[in-house]
């Protein structure tokens, strides 16, 4: 059995997939909206989507205890707390469906897999992917990022449905990373369009800002070809091209001068510490630098502009 802690967008997409292929078990934590969601099969976090027969919605975490494979689909900066608070989980596979770092620690999402659920294998899953289109049955491809081979080819084979495929890596450290920064650079590309400044702004961001990943990423240890691929490439060309992405839509309203949504963007939290971790690694990130000014109050979409553009001219 499968089991999802996690009931947002993404974590119900997930679940219609693999609901139609075997049992599935969302965990929610409102009670009263996956009472609904069990007796209606529908969900206000993504309405366009029914929920298959397979999939359980429940708020009881214990009903997840026994899944072999647990999708953790939660909001980065709550994954150590929730696993903390709950601590029940026993599965043999622990997927990350989470993009980010946390602050503070500055741990990816598989560190904290492995510090709280110790006899579970851990890996991630992330790439180019709308929620709502994986709801929908479009087809969609993601990167499946484990250290352990045969698990990650085990889970490669769980996981994949005729419209979700999914493609194997053990460089978990790429695929966590490009998975956290290009939504630093989404920001930075919303923020372009919002102001004004034209698709060649945004183009120039996109294009420099995968520089920025690949080098942070390579300090890490990380391989430069993991970027390049579904989670770091592919979910850039994506999130920073349409207001569906969450990211996108906080930089453009910073850049219109609006109030941000209401609603969970891991890309503001993740400037913050791509920072501390760059600096730990003494790697530039000036994009990262201008959004995290940015979504602090500590600069405007002006400012922050000039500063990338008055940077010294050098070579590409």
């Amino acid at each position: 059995m499968i089991g999802i802690l996690g009931a947002g967008a993404f974590g119900t997409g997930l679940a219609c997939a693999w609901g139609r292929q075997g049992p599935v078990t969302l965990w929610g934590r409102d009670t009263a909206a996956m009472e609904t969601a069990q007796r209606d099969r529908s969900t206000p976090r993504l309405p366009a989507a029914t929920l298959p027969d397979a999939v359980r919605a429940t708020a009881d975490p214990a009903d997840l205890a026994e899944a072999e494979i647990l999708i953790l689909a939660l909001p980065m900066q709550r994954l150590d707390a929730a696993l903390a608070e709950m601590g029940q989980f026993h599965p043999r596979h622990a997927v990350a469906a989470c993009k980010g770092l946390e602050l503070g620690s500055l741990r990816g999402p598989t560190a904290i897999l492995r510090d709280r659920l110790p006899g579970a294998i851990p890996a991630i899953l992330s790439g180019p992917s709308f929620a709502a289109d994986i709801a929908a049955g479009l087809p969609t491809a993601l990167s499946l990022a484990c250290a352990d081979e045969a698990a990650c080819i085990a889970l490669q084979t769980a996981l994949s449905t005729p419209t979700l495929r999914l493609y194997r890596t053990p460089d978990v450290t790429g695929v966590e990373l490009g998975g956290a920064l290009k939504n630093v650079v989404a920001i930075a590309c919303g923020a372009a369009i919002g102001a004004g400044l034209g698709d060649s702004a945004r183009a120039a961001l996109m294009t420099r800002g995968m520089a920025e990943m690949t080098r942070l990423a390579a300090a890490l240890g990380a391989a430069p070809q993991t970027l390049s691929g579904l989670s770091g490439l592919g979910d850039l060309a994506l999130t920073c091209a349409s207001p569906q992405s969450r990211n996108f839509a906080l930089g453009l309203a910073l850049g219109r001068g609006e109030p941000p949504p209401d609603a969970t963007t891991e890309g503001a939290a993740t400037a913050r510490a791509a920072l501390d971790l760059a600096a730990r690694h003494d790697v530039e990130m000036p994009i990262a630098a201008a959004v995290a000014a940015l979504v602090a109050g500590e600069a405007s979409v002006k400012d922050a502009i000039d500063a990338l553009l008055s940077r010294d001219l050098t070579t590409e």
